[in-house]
């Protein structure tokens, strides 16, 4: 399913680096979630670990596609560990 064109801003936690994705409305938030984690170098087997907040707010199911949440462009999205690390 194809659908029109995003640019959305996505923070990954890992490195609290802020960057512009190109995404369709159409594009699953699981398939952002990936393409943020491999650019980070997550490995695949631990992207499970990871989820996907938008205004503050979880996203439970990624499977859905970006539109169908109401994500548009511009949206900020951001990519965190679910279980968090203890701060020392």
């Amino acid at each position: 399913m194809t659908g029109t064109a995003l640019r959305l801003r996505v923070t990954s936690g890992d490195s609290w680096k802020t960057s512009d994705l190109d995404a369709d409305a159409g594009d699953t938030v699981s398939s952002v979630k990936s393409r943020v984690l491999a650019a980070d170098r997550v490995p695949s087997l631990r992207m499970g670990q990871y989820e996907v907040k938008v205004g503050g707010a979880l996203v439970a199911d990624e499977s859905r596609s970006l539109g169908s949440l109401g994500i548009g462009d511009g949206a900020a999205l951001i990519v965190l560990l679910r279980r968090r690390r203890p701060v020392r």
